[in-house]
C-alpha cells in the first residue's frame, strides 16, 4: 500500500512539474504582424510591450500594439488619428510616413517619424500610448529620415538618424551617415552641435548603401549603435556597431551582418526574404529579442503583402548580438519559455484566421483611409453596416476618395462583402478594390450600362490615370449583390452572388501587376471597400454590410474559412 502510495505521489508530482514546464512555454509564430506592417520598433515598459509601424500616406497614420508576451497585438489606436494633426493630400500613397519609432521615459512614450515631402522629422508624446497624441513638433536641424531617441541613465536624451553624406557629396548612390544631436526631452529642441557616428556603413571601402533605422542601446558597459544596411530588399541586412561612449568612436562587429537572408537557397521552401530594420528588446524572460522587418514572397521576389514584422531571439557572444543564432534562416515559429498572455478583444496578426468585420457601431481601428479622414463621407449602422456615400474623387487620384481599406495578410486568402447600390449613371460605381497603389490596382464593382445594371471587372494603367474594363455581366435587377475576391500567390479571381452560389467574372488575373516589384514603392496591397462617381456630382451613396477576410498560407496550420 505504502509503495502505492509513493508511486501515485511520484506521478502526481511529475504531472504538476510538467505541466508547470507546459504552461510557462508557448509558440510564437512569424510574423508577429502579417500584411503591411513595415519598419516596426518596439519599447518595453514594465510588462507591457509596445509596436509602431509605418503607413506611409494612409490615414490614420502609425498603428499603435500592445502586447504582454510579444506574440499576441492588440491594436490600441493610432498617433496620427486627426487631420489637424496632419494629412498627406497630394501626395502618393507610398510617400507620408516614413520609419517611426517609439520610446519611453519618465512617465511619456515619445514616437519619432519622418513625413518625406512636408514636415520632415518630428516628435509627439503621449501620456497613454493609446493615444491621444501631441501635434507633431519638428526639428529641422535633424536632416534625413529614421530619427530615434535614447535616453542615457543620466536622464539626456540624443536623437540619431539617417543622414546625408559628408558635405552632401555622395561617393556613390546610396552613401548616407549615421548622425545624432543631443536634444531636450521636454522641449523636443536639439542641443549643440551634430556629430556624425557612421560614413556609408560597415566598410566604406566596399561602397555600403542606405546605412539607416539606427538604434542606440546601453548595455554591458558598452554603448550599441545598430542600423540596417544595403537597402529594404533582397540585400538588407542588421549591422552593429559599438563604443564605451555614446559619441563615439563606434567599431564595427567583425562578424557583420548579425542579421540577413541573403546568401540562402533561392529554391527553398516558403522562403523568407529582405530581413533587416530590428529593433531589440528584452523579452518576459529577460533574453534578448529582434523585431524586425522582412517578406514572403510567392515566387522570386514578388510579394503583394508588403514588408511584415517578424521576431527572432538574440544571443550575446563577447557582448555582441547576434540574431537567430541557432540558424541563419528565419523560423516561422519559436518555443519560447514564457506563457502566453492573450489580448481580450483583439483581432487575430499571426498565423492563418478567419473573421468578418461589421459596421454597427465602429470602424476597427487598423482600417485605412487615404491621406486623411472625410468623417462626413461615411456612416455607420446596425441595419445598413458601412454607408459610403459616393465622391467625385477616385483611387487613382492623389487626394481622399470614398476608400475604405483592409490589408491583404496573406498570400493565400478571400475578401468577400455584401453591396447595396443603385448607380445613378455610368460614372458612379461601387464595389471591392484589391489595390497596391493609384497605377496599381483591380476593381470589381456595380454600375449601370445603358441604363441597366452591371458588375464590371477594371484593371488600373499603370501608365496614365485610367481603367481598362476587362469584362462585365449584366445583372437581372438592382437588388444586393456580394463581391469576392481571391488570392492565390500570383493570381487574384473575382466573383460576384446574387443568392447562396457564386458566379465567376474573371479566373486567375496576373497578381504580379500588384507586387511590390512591379510597382514599387514601400507599401502592400489592400482590400478596399470603395465608391466614386467618377469626377461628378451626386447625393448617391452605397452600402457595404461586412467585410469578411479569410487566409490559408501554406507555411501555417490550415483553418476552417
Amino acid at each position: 500500500m505504502n509503495k502505492r502510495f509513493a508511486q501515485a505521489v511520484f506521478t502526481a508530482f511529475f504531472l504538476v512539474i510538467s505541466y508547470a514546464i507546459t504552461a510557462q512555454t508557448t509558440t510564437i509564430i512569424n510574423p508577429i504582424l502579417t500584411g503591411f506592417y513595415p519598419d516596426p520598433s518596439v519599447v518595453q515598459v514594465g510588462k507591457d510591450y509596445y509596436l509602431v509601424n509605418s503607413t506611409f500616406s494612409y490615414f490614420p497614420g502609425i498603428p499603435v500594439f500592445h502586447s504582454k508576451d510579444l506574440k499576441n497585438w492588440k491594436q490600441i489606436g493610432n498617433v496620427i488619428d486627426r487631420p489637424s494633426q496632419m494629412d498627406f493630400m497630394g501626395e502618393k500613397l507610398t510617400r507620408g510616413l516614413f520609419a517611426p519609432a517609439i520610446s519611453y521615459h519618465n512617465g511619456t512614450f515619445y514616437v519619432t517619424c519622418t513625413d518625406i515631402d512636408h514636415d520632415g522629422n518630428f516628435v509627439v508624446t503621449s501620456k497613454n500610448p493609446a493615444g491621444p497624441w501631441s501635434n507633431p513638433v519638428r526639428v529641422p536641424q535633424v536632416r534625413g529620415i529614421d530619427p530615434s531617441l535614447f535616453f542615457d541613465e543620466d536622464n539626456k536624451a540624443y536623437i540619431v538618424y539617417n543622414s546625408d553624406a559628408p558635405g552632401r557629396k555622395s561617393l556613390y548612390p546610396g552613401h548616407r551617415t549615421i548622425r545624432i544631436y543631443e536634444i531636450d526631452p521636454v522641449t523636443l529642441k536639439v542641443i549643440g552641435e551634430e556629430k556624425q557616428l557612421v560614413n556609408g556603413g560597415v566598410d566604406l571601402s566596399k561602397k555600403p548603401v542606405w546605412i539607416e533605422a539606427p538604434h542606440i542601446m546601453k548595455r554591458f558597459g558598452w554603448y550599441y549603435l545598430y542600423a540596417a544596411e544595403g537597402g529594404t530588399s533582397v540585400n538588407h541586412t542588421e549591422v552593429v556597431f559599438r563604443s564605451k561612449s555614446v559619441w563615439g568612436p563606434y567599431v564595427p562587429y567583425e562578424n557583420n551582418p548579425i542579421l540577413t537572408q541573403m546568401g540562402l537557397p533561392e529554391d527553398r521552401k516558403d522562403p523568407v526574404t529582405s530581413a533587416g530594420h530590428a529593433q531589440f528588446v528584452d523579452g518576459p524572460d529577460g533574453k534578448t529579442y529582434a523585431i524586425f522587418l522582412a517578406v514572403r514572397p510567392y515566387e522570386g521576389d514578388y510579394y503583394n503583402t508588403g514588408r511584415e514584422t517578424f521576431i527572432a531571439p538574440v544571443t550575446w557572444k563577447d557582448e555582441w548580438p547576434i540574431i537567430n543564432p541557432d540558424t541563419k534562416e528565419i523560423q516561422y515559429q519559436y518555443k519560447v519559455p514564457f506563457s502566453e498572455v492573450k489580448q481580450k478583444g483583439a483581432l487575430p496578426q499571426a498565423g492563418n484566421f478567419a473573421y468578418t468585420l461589421t459596421f454597427e457601431k465602429s470602424l476597427d481601428p487598423a482600417l485605412l483611409f487615404m491621406r486623411t479622414i472625410d468623417s462626413s463621407s461615411f456612416s455607420l449602422s446596425k441595419k445598413n453596416g458601412l454607408i459610403l456615400k459616393l465622391k467625385p474623387e477616385t483611387i487613382m487620384d492623389l487626394d481622399n476618395p470614398s476608400f475604405i481599406g483592409k490589408r491583404q495578410q496573406h498570400l493565400y486568402c478571400t475578401a468577400e462583402t455584401e453591396l447595396v447600390f443603385s448607380a445613378q449613371s455610368e460614372k458612379e460605381k461601387a464595389g471591392l478594390t484589391i489595390f497596391q497603389d493609384e497605377r496599381h490596382f483591380y476593381l470589381i464593382s456595380k454600375s449601370m450600362d445603358q441604363g441597366k445594371p452591371v458588375i464590371q471587372l477594371y484593371k488600373s494603367n499603370p501608365k496614365a490615370k485610367e481603367m481598362e474594363l476587362l469584362t462585365q455581366m449584366p445583372l437581372a435587377d438592382a437588388s444586393p449583390v456580394k463581391l469576392r475576391i481571391v488570392a492565390e500567390g500570383g493570381t487574384y479571381s473575382f466573383y460576384f452572388s446574387k443568392g447562396s452560389s457564386w458566379e465567376l467574372l474573371k479566373d486567375k488575373l496576373d497578381g504580379k501587376f500588384l507586387s511590390t516589384k512591379e510597382a514599387g514603392g514601400f507599401i502592400g496591397c489592400l482590400f478596399g471597400m470603395y465608391a466614386t462617381s467618377s469626377g461628378e456630382k451626386t447625393t448617391n451613396s452605397a452600402s457595404f454590410k461586412y467585410l469578411k477576410y479569410s487566409g490559408n498560407d501554406p507555411m501555417f496550420e490550415k483553418v476552417s474559412k
